[in-house]
């Protein structure tokens, strides 16, 4: 599942699209080679980065008016991306695109309503979030074949259980180039870093287990565990936690044809009608224009 982009603003607390007229010849910089105008401005802006910028104030203004989101929560995440980066921070930020920490925050809390949006229908128990809870303490060190074929999956499952090398035929069948010239060794990983059911299955299995295989988006997944250890890092209280589990629970599930089908949705009950005349036919659209997943910080 890919994750859903954050829209990042462009020239944020500087573009106005909608504030400038075509006619205001105010003059904006002045110097010996010549003054520049709001017009001649305005006029670079649309035709430089009018349609992103415009795209994604009607995006924002869309979700902000039907979803809300705590502050408190969007300062938290920022501030958790600021301690795992350190003195980095500032270059991961110019890195991923955004010139300042507020334009982060901004792009941050926009793709949070747009979680809000597409997962609002998602439905997370409490078994669910205690269970991924659970899950936080313990790291697995596991290895996969990854096959494109129930039948050939199901063939090879049968070959380990018969005394099989699993490295061998993870370099010989699996179509996972991350791990496949490694015999499928993924190294360690703990809840949430792997697709749910690859995660679910791993899981569910014991030290130099071998499970059946299992499929996902990904293709059919033949998995044994090596080695399952307690996690290292500090855990909160679950209380503290219950939030971000659920969230991360149902972005998991989402799924992307539904998604977009949703903001889809979205945009037409907005009922909008552009009047500038080169961006008018910008919303009408059959389905949502994809957009830039460069300005995410992993």
């Amino acid at each position: 599942m890919k994750k859903l982009a954050i829209i990042a603003t462009i020239a944020t607390g500087v573009i106005g699209l909608s504030a400038c007229s075509s006619g205001d010849s105010e003059v904006v910089v002045e110097m010996d080679q010549g003054d520049i105008t709001k017009e001649e401005f305005y006029q670079e802006l649309v035709e430089t980065s009018g349609e992103s910028v415009l795209h994604s104030m009607v995006y924002s203004s869309i979700l902000e008016d039907k979803y809300e989101i705590d502050e408190d929560f969007v300062d938290e995440q920022v501030n958790m991306i600021k301690e795992q980066y350190g003195e980095s921070f500032e270059m991961v930020l110019q890195q991923s695109g955004f010139q300042t920490e507020e334009e982060y925050r901004t792009a941050l809390r926009l793709h949070m309503l747009e979680q809000e949006a597409v997962t609002e229908d998602i439905e997370v128990t409490d078994e669910e979030i205690e269970q991924r809870y659970e899950r936080l303490a313990t790291e697995i060190e596991a290895s996969h074949i990854l096959v494109e074929d129930e039948e050939l999956a199901n063939d090879l499952y049968e070959q380990l259980l018969d005394g099989a090398d699993f490295a061998e035929l993870a370099e010989e069948y699996s179509v996972d180039p991350g791990s496949s010239s490694e015999g499928g060794e993924l190294g360690y990983f703990s809840t949430g870093d792997m697709v749910p059911e690859f995660e679910n299955k791993a899981y569910s299995l014991g030290a130099d287990e071998i499970g059946e295989p299992v499929q996902s988006d990904l293709g059919w997944h033949i998995i044994t565990v090596s080695d399952i250890r307690e996690t290292e890092a500090d855990i909160e209280p679950l209380k503290d936690m219950r939030e971000t589990l659920r969230n991360e629970i149902a972005a998991s599930q989402i799924d992307e044809e539904e998604a977009m089908n949703k903001m889809q949705e979205l945009f037409e009950d907005a009922n909008i009608q552009v009047n500038i005349e080169e961006f008018e036919d910008l919303f009408n659209f059959e389905e949502i224009p994809e957009v830039d997943e460069d300005t995410e910080i992993e």
